[in-house]
């Protein structure tokens, strides 16, 4: 975990970017929030400062600007819904969005400017694993709640259980100790017994490595490189060694636990090598994006790379789910993208715990996110019908889109997964639905 110390010394350079972001930027506001982010780490929020004010700490630039891309406007739809029907202890909710750029330097500079500057009593963020780490270790001392909608690195319900976190994190996506189990369970059940793995070298991808190692060898499958484990630097730019040590051995399938960017680079160098004929592509929720086939890019046939390949991700289908997608749609038009549910969940579960809590602090809202997420109040899809019940002194039991989202102890939730596959036309689609079990 990054230490407290990097935060503290990040902050008075983060405090002195944020006035200087704030004086170069050129503000397009947007809807009622009044919020926009219009440079990669530029930040704007509402003059109402009088009510429940709270942060998103999202990628939309850097290794999974792709898929942060799709989840980041979740959080302005629902402070609009929010602001429309009452708001939240009286007044509007505003909100600060930053930029965390899949990066943990700049997700704890950001979380230090949330924290320290804007003064939020909650945050929506991060959703890679090792930006989070960052961000919490900076959210705890300052006492902000923190629920990240994709953080889903074990390493959290380690730390969870140790009390490292006071109660100040949650997650909307299920851990990785569970997505493992899924792919495990799809690899042995489509007959693969020899396989090998590559990761991305940080919380994410080794903690995913880890925990499928362990199930994969309980069903009686075998992980060829286990002694040899493959993890590439972040910041890789090539990727031949790491391709042709992925692929030797002729493994069944090669299971790749990678970031976009850095992820289509690996397989684009596996396919020109010629190792990635006959042997299955397993992938994970790191990479599910509509832009991501394209990436890799086409084989000399015309084909996709990718066509073929299978792989998890967090599913949502949540008893909210359906009228999130209209909300959705009505708004933003289209569909919602991977984790905007999760992402809508993990906000909605702070304007919630903040009117339970009849107070707007970072405090309150940590001690009332299990109650109002899992207690045994009225069970409520609906975020306004649910603030409603809360301000008549009703207790209630959030069920979202993504899920019932019943955050436990360790701040963990349980969910299914949908299984995907690329088609030769590049389009990915969902085929399936797997439960750890």
């Amino acid at each position: 975990m990054a230490k407290i110390r990097i935060s503290l010394a990040l902050s008075l350079a983060t405090l002195a970017s944020g006035f200087l972001l704030a004086a170069c930027e050129n503000p397009n506001p947007s809807s009622s929030t009044g919020n926009s982010t219009t440079s990669p780490t530029a930040t704007t929020t509402t003059s109402d400062t009088k009510g429940l004010k709270i942060g998103s700490l999202l990628p939309t630039t850097g290794d999974l600007a792709s898929i942060g891309q799709q989840m980041v406007g979740s959080v302005p739809l629902l402070v609009d819904t929010v602001n429309a029907c009452g708001g939240v202890n009286g007044e509007k909710v505003s909100l600060v969005q930053v930029d965390d750029q899949t990066d943990p330097k700049a997700g704890a500079a950001g979380m230090t400017k949330l924290a320290t500057l804007d003064k939020v009593g909650g945050v929506v963020g991060s959703f890679a694993s090792s930006v989070s780490t960052a961000a919490v270790s900076v959210a705890v001392p300052n006492k902000v709640m923190l629920i990240s909608p994709g953080s889903t690195s074990p390493v959290f319900t380690d730390k969870a259980k140790k009390g490292d976190f006071k109660g100040f994190w949650a997650r909307t996506a299920p851990p990785d100790t569970y997505q493992a189990l899924a792919l495990a369970q799809l690899a042995r059940k489509k007959g693969f017994k020899r396989v090998s793995t590559v990761v991305i070298n940080n919380d994410y991808g080794v903690g995913f490595e880890k925990a499928f190692v362990e199930t994969f060898e309980k069903l009686g499958g075998t992980v060829i490189n286990k002694d040899k484990p493959i993890r590439y630097d972040p910041k890789a730019q090539t990727f031949d060694t790491e391709a042709t040590a992925a692929f030797a051995g002729k493994p069944d399938a090669v299971l790749g636990v990678l970031y976009a960017e850095t992820g289509s680079l690996f397989l684009k160098a596996a396919y020109q090598q010629g190792v990635t004929k006959g042997v299955q592509i397993l992938l994970t929720d790191g990479v599910k994006s509509p832009a991501f086939p394209d990436q890799v890019g086409k084989a000399s046939d015309g084909k996709y790379i990718l066509s073929g390949a299978i792989g998890t991700v967090p599913g949502s289908s949540g008893p909210g789910l359906e009228n999130f997608n209209k909300l959705w749609k009505e708004k933003k038009g289209g569909s919602p993208g991977e984790y905007a549910p999760q992402t809508w969940d993990a906000a909605a579960l702070l304007v919630l715990a903040a009117q339970a809590a009849k107070e707007n602090t970072g405090v309150a809202i940590a001690g009332k996110i299990r109650e109002v997420s899992a207690g045994k109040g009225t069970p409520v899809s609906d975020v306004c019908e649910g603030l409603k019940l809360l301000k008549a002194g009703k207790q209630i039991n959030y069920q979202g889109a993504s899920g019932d989202v019943d955050v436990d102890a360790n701040g963990d939730v349980i969910g299914t997964y949908d299984v995907w596959t690329v088609g030769d036309d590049g389009k990915i689609k969902v085929i399936d639905k797997v439960s750890p079990k």
